[in-house]
């Protein structure tokens, strides 16, 4: 992506926005862009995502009239120059004539004074604006049916959720234990960068101010890895010891593969995706961290074991599944606006048959631990409620820690508690 003549990075914004709103797809890189432009381009887009339902109210307010629907671009320009204005504390200047005058470099000359004149009178009516949307629930900036989702499942939290959704995450670090924890940290902050240890995930590491994995010292030789402390959990929750026959259901990207190899030397470790091309980012974090000999990688369905299972039972077996992933909006804010309830009822059934598949494999006395980067109660306790009332011989293994809050099967963080990711947790035993 080159963001228009000059890598302006407004430009580029307006692809980032394109490609999830038009296209479905994640917030991805910007190809062509270095540098203070491309930060600048993700810090754009990143931000009118976040904020894109009272954006848009506002927007709608201010226009006198429609923008056409090829002229969404334009439409876009406004949210950008919105959120500057509203959120981010651009000098006016920037916000409002240089985001004008990139509808210009987008061959639409006749739209410069749509949008001056939109973020002017946002700059005039500011704070009847913003006394107006304070009793709608634009200013959630969520998608109606997320929000009734939440207030329905979390009556006394969602308010909580709601702000931890919209708050940017910090960076957190997993440190490798197979290197010298204390000679990583001292390597991040000869680099200038503050650390703060998790107060109850004993390898997270927070450092400010943030920046791109590759560009951190120590990165390379696989000292650290980008993993949220919610998501390190699962190596100590599924209580796994050397010798044990692991089955890393839903690998990729391989972050709890990586944790479990380096914190046991002796696993006999399966890790499955049904990606190919997501397989291959597995492989690749492994051979960063040096332990990409240590496992066996196969791209297959874990829901058809027939095709890749080997008959010999597994002792502890991680599912991480495929979820609507509402537990990260903080960090992928383009969640809100590419989810709907049939992708919820889809996930739902994937979690299922993934459940009901793997549990003939599991050992008697062997662990399941379930986990989704969720906060919707049908990913988490209902579908494991659900499960172990249809299965005798499964029992749920209750979680005890000084993070999140029991559910009945399991325990559920919710998003920015403890400064991490919203995650569900659910260990079930098999009993005979």
């Amino acid at each position: 992506m080159s963001g228009g003549p000059g890598g302006n990075a407004r430009l580029a914004a307006l692809d980032l926005l394109a490609d999830v709103l038009d296209r479905g797809g994640n917030l991805g890189d910007t190809d062509g862009m270095e540098g203070a432009a491309r930060a600048h381009a993700l810090h754009l887009a990143y931000g009118v995502l976040r904020w894109y339902g009272a954006l848009d109210w506002f927007a709608a307010r201010l226009l006198q009239k429609p923008l056409r629907a090829r002229d969404r671009d334009i439409h876009r320009l406004v949210l950008i120059g919105l959120y500057q204005l509203w959120r981010d504390g651009t000098p006016p200047h920037a916000a409002i004539h240089e985001t004008a005058e990139c509808a210009r470099r987008r061959n639409k000359s006749w739209a410069v004074g749509v949008v001056n004149a939109v973020l002017r009178r946002f700059q005039r009516e500011q704070a009847s604006l913003e006394q107006a949307i304070d009793g709608r629930d634009e200013r959630f900036a969520h998608p109606p049916w997320l929000l009734a989702a939440l207030r329905a499942d979390w009556p006394g939290d969602w308010p909580a959720i709601v702000d931890g959704n919209n708050r940017q995450a910090p960076l957190w670090l997993r440190l490798n234990r197979r290197h010298d924890v204390s000679a990583t940290l001292d390597l991040l902050r000869a680099d200038g960068l503050e650390t703060t240890r998790h107060a109850v995930v004993a390898d997270a590491v927070k450092v400010t101010p943030a920046r791109p994995a590759a560009l951190l010292p120590g990165f390379a030789a696989g000292r650290i890895s980008v993993q949220d402390p919610a998501a390190q959990l699962a190596t100590d929750l599924l209580r796994v010891t050397d010798g044990h026959r692991v089955l890393d259901a839903c690998a990729a990207p391989g972050g709890k593969t990586g944790h479990l190899l380096e914190r046991f030397d002796d696993l006999c470790l399966t890790a499955l995706d049904r990606s190919a091309a997501r397989l291959e980012k597995v492989t690749e974090n492994l051979v960063r961290l040096g332990l990409s000999e240590r496992v066996r990688l196969l791209a297959a369905d874990a829901a058809e074991p027939a095709a890749w299972w080997d008959g010999q039972p597994f002792d502890r077996i991680l599912l991480d599944a495929p979820c609507t992933a509402t537990g990260v909006i903080r960090r992928h804010p383009e969640i809100k606006w590419l989810r709907s309830p049939d992708q919820v009822e889809a996930a739902l059934a994937q979690q299922r048959r993934l459940l009901e598949a793997l549990w003939p494999l599991l050992a008697r006395g062997g662990i399941l631990l379930y986990a989704t980067c969720s906060v919707l109660c049908s990913e988490n306790e209902r579908q494991v409620s659900d499960f172990v009332a249809a299965r005798p011989d499964a029992t749920s293994d209750p979680i005890d820690g000084a993070w999140g809050r029991t559910t009945g099967h399991g325990r559920q963080i919710l998003p920015g508690e403890q400064e991490m990711d919203g995650f569900f947790y659910a260990r079930l035993r098999k009993t005979s």
